[in-house]
């Protein structure tokens, strides 16, 4: 796998938790814990997305709480 590291900690540490995540659903899913793997993944992946997504904002209403 190849990963330029973006110097932004939470991007990169996002990143490796969402690859070891996807490596421990592909063992579970090998032990036949099908549902806690596919769970598992949506969830643990899910926050590299939210990273990203929060590294995408365009205008300031996109930060406004």
């Amino acid at each position: 796998m190849s990963f330029k590291e973006s110097g932004n900690a939470i991007v990169d540490k996002s990143f490796y938790f969402a690859c070891d995540i996807v490596i421990y659903a592909e063992e579970l899913k090998q032990k036949r814990f099908f549902e806690i793997a596919n769970q598992l993944l949506k969830s643990g992946t899910s926050v590299g997305a939210n990273v990203r997504e929060s590294q995408r904002g365009v205008s300031t209403k996109d930060f406004k709480k």
